[in-house]
């Protein structure tokens, strides 16, 4: 059984706004790239709306990252203290910013070998 009563909403935090500014991209732009408009994707920055299942893998494929490291149920660390603790902020690194999705699954693939 769930740990989670039917009725109970449980927040939920995303990332879209960082990954936004990360890739200079606008919200009208992420609205036409997942077919919304420009006013849903402010509302889920801000938390004012979740999306839906559907909508939320689009916004994934968009940033080529997996959901967990754009929706959570907890709220996120700022990417700069999580890129510090993993020892990925080096001088002159070009590596600073969470993994691809294809980048994850090199890595997992290259691990149970």
């Amino acid at each position: 059984m769930s740990p989670v009563r039917r009725g109970d909403a449980l927040p939920i935090f995303n990332r879209i706004g960082v990954l936004r500014a990360e890739r200079k991209m606008s919200r009208a732009q992420l609205a036409h790239l997942v077919d919304v408009n420009p006013q849903t994707v402010g509302a889920l920055e801000r938390g004012d709306h979740y999306p839906s299942l559907d909508l939320a893998f689009r916004i994934c494929d968009v940033f080529d990252l997996p959901v967990e490291a754009v929706f959570s149920r907890t709220e996120f660390s700022p990417l700069s203290t999580e890129v510090y603790r993993s020892g990925r902020l080096t001088e002159g690194s070009e590596k600073n910013s969470v993994p691809t999705k294809s980048e994850s699954t090199k890595s997992e693939s290259t691990e149970s070998e």
